[in-house]
């Protein structure tokens, strides 16, 4: 078991796909991205459940997309021809996952916001825990985040945060949910589950 194998398998529970996920995971920040054939060729009868796995965990998500480029819209089932893709986020996860066998969220946190030149990445670990305390079957509402913000001195920079979120891969928007929009006033979130898992904690 390699260390990104042994990394992912703290937290999933198939062996079998775990150590199939890695290996595709691993393609896929090599090359920048992953095609439906590299899938296939280290995946083989079980490319469907490995490319479910990976999107389940918001980990490899398909480029091709529906309406938006929002998680919801990322479109499965997997068809020849498709392309696939790592957050930028979790990239940061799997290379050091790779390097130290560990799952160390926080790390990628600052590293990713660091890279991306944000002023207070430093403060970043507690604003993407704060939005997980707050988050509800991995929604939160902007109202909650402005909320955040203001608790960690960053309320004047609410919009700017809150589009690195997306872009780093922490948060994509839900658009899906307009009867959830319409009652709660306000835009919603979905926030990426593998940067809440803890180590021994299986799903």
């Amino acid at each position: 078991m390699n260390n990104l194998e042994k990394a992912l398998s703290k937290f999933l529970n198939d062996s079998k796909l775990t150590g199939l996920l890695a290996q595709v995971l691993a393609c896929a920040c090599e090359k920048g991205r992953v095609s439906y054939h590299d899938v296939e060729r280290i995946a083989n009868d079980s490319l469907e459940d490995v490319l479910l796995l990976g999107s389940e965990w918001r980990l490899l998500l398909p480029v091709k997309t529906l309406k938006s480029g929002a998680w919801e819209d990322r479109l499965l089932p997997a068809a020849p021809g498709d392309l696939y893709e790592v957050p930028n986020i979790i990239k940061y996860l799997l290379e050091d996952a790779g390097k130290t066998g560990s799952w160390n969220s926080q790390y990628a946190i600052i590293e990713v916001f660091r890279e991306m030149g944000e002023p207070a990445w430093e403060r970043m670990p507690r604003l993407v825990e704060g939005l997980w305390d707050q988050a509800r079957d991995y929604r939160i509402t902007v109202f909650q985040i402005e909320k955040i913000c203001c608790e960690l001195g960053l309320g004047d920079r609410v919009d700017t945060l809150i589009a690195e979120l997306k872009g780093s891969g922490v948060m994509s928007p839900k658009l899906g949910s307009l009867a959830e929009v319409s009652r709660t006033g306000m835009p919603i979130y979905e926030v990426n589950p593998s940067l809440f898992v803890k180590e021994g904690e299986r799903q």
